[in-house]
């Protein structure tokens, strides 16, 4: 059982120290959570929030969000593990960066989606971050809000955010956004590029606000510590571009956000595979994460990808759930050196279950 609150003993700092260099270890680093793939159920606030209306800034209220945000972090006191947990803006909850980027923001049930728009090439050309925004300013005041709340107990991170290629598809709309780079390639380029930069801005200007954990950040949506400065990166919809177009049009921006931070980290689904080894092209890419989606392939179809990561000596983060067969064939297979499990189980009574079979 934990001593410290929320679970948080800085001697797991070690831990997170031996990931990100991938020192030799006896086993991967091991968390578990009952926090699920649905945000707004995590909250009273959020569900009490009408499902297919549309959020608006008014409707968040950070103080509202406190209660419930600390009693999930509780579950660090019951499920003994390796990680630190901390939070973020109403966890994934909200897509912060298509609020401000002017998308409306739908509430479907479990979850907030941005909108598809059709903007014009006018609009894409004068795309920038207005400070002014209420998205940008109701997200630095929950930010504040958080790290005033955790008087120091836990890590307060920046948010989950949509990344360029992502943008482009919400702005544009998904479909007509490849068209663009078919048929206006300079224009999808350059509005590419502004993204990117908004990305890097954003990101940026939130850690003016957080204080250091530990002497290190933190990426609150997997509890993940870092020695230095920390990027969650993102391109969701890189499943929908060829090898080719990838390499054209999404690894110079890739590669210009992770050299920007000394702990760069990308998110991806098993959509993205086919174009793995591009990602792994970027040298300045510390980390890959990818999920073991609910309705994604089997584990075993996965393996080979992880396999891949490890193999370019490349840190790599494995979210999802994990049936018992599921984690003996990632502990045979796979070295702990630079690996990171974060199980989400239903139950405490499944996470100890899981415990001997992680070797933790």
């Amino acid at each position: 059982m934990a001593t410290a609150p929320f679970g948080n003993d800085p001697a797991k700092i070690e831990r997170y120290q031996a990931f990100w260099s991938r020192t030799d270890v006896a086993r991967p680093l091991v968390g578990f959570t009952m926090r699920g793939w649905f945000p707004l159920d995590e909250y009273a606030a959020t569900r009490a929030w009408p499902v297919n209306e549309y959020l608006t800034p008014e409707m968040v209220v950070p103080e509202a969000f406190l209660k419930d945000e600390e009693q999930l972090l509780r579950e660090g006191e019951v499920l003994d593990d390796d990680i630190i947990r901390g939070d973020m803006p109403a966890a994934a909850a909200i897509p912060w960066l298509s609020g401000m980027l002017g998308s409306r923001l739908r509430i479907l049930p479990g979850n907030v989606l941005g909108e598809d728009r059709s903007a014009s090439w006018e609009e894409m050309e004068s795309l920038r971050l207005d400070r002014e925004n209420p998205w940008f300013k109701k997200y630095v005041e929950f930010a504040e809000a958080l790290v005033t709340h955790s008087s120091g107990r836990y890590p307060v991170s920046h948010g989950a955010f949509v990344g360029p290629c992502d943008i482009l598809g919400e702005l544009r709309g998904h479909t007509q956004s490849i068209l663009d780079i078919m048929e206006e390639p300079e224009r999808a380029g350059q509005a590419l590029w502004r993204a990117t930069r908004i990305f890097d801005e954003v990101t940026g200007e939130i850690w003016r606000h957080l204080p250091r954990f530990h002497g290190g950040t933190f990426d609150g949506m997997y509890q993940l510590w870092a020695p230095g400065p920390i990027i969650r990166m993102q391109e969701d919809a890189s499943g929908l571009y060829s090898p080719a177009l990838y390499r054209q049009f999404l690894q110079p921006l890739d590669r210009y956000l992770a050299s920007r931070y000394a702990n760069s980290f990308i998110h991806l689904h098993s959509t993205s595979m086919f174009i793995l080894d591009a990602f792994l092209e970027i040298e300045e890419l510390r980390c890959l994460e990818i999920n073991n989606d609910a309705i994604g392939p089997p584990l075993a179809e996965m393996l080979p990808y992880f396999q891949m990561v490890q193999k370019a000596k490349r840190s790599l983060l494995i979210r999802g759930s994990l049936a018992p067969d599921d984690a003996r064939l990632l502990m045979d297979s796979l070295d702990p050196r630079g690996l990171y499990l974060l199980v989400v189980v239903k139950d405490r009574r499944e996470a100890e279950s899981l415990r001997p079979l992680l070797r933790i």
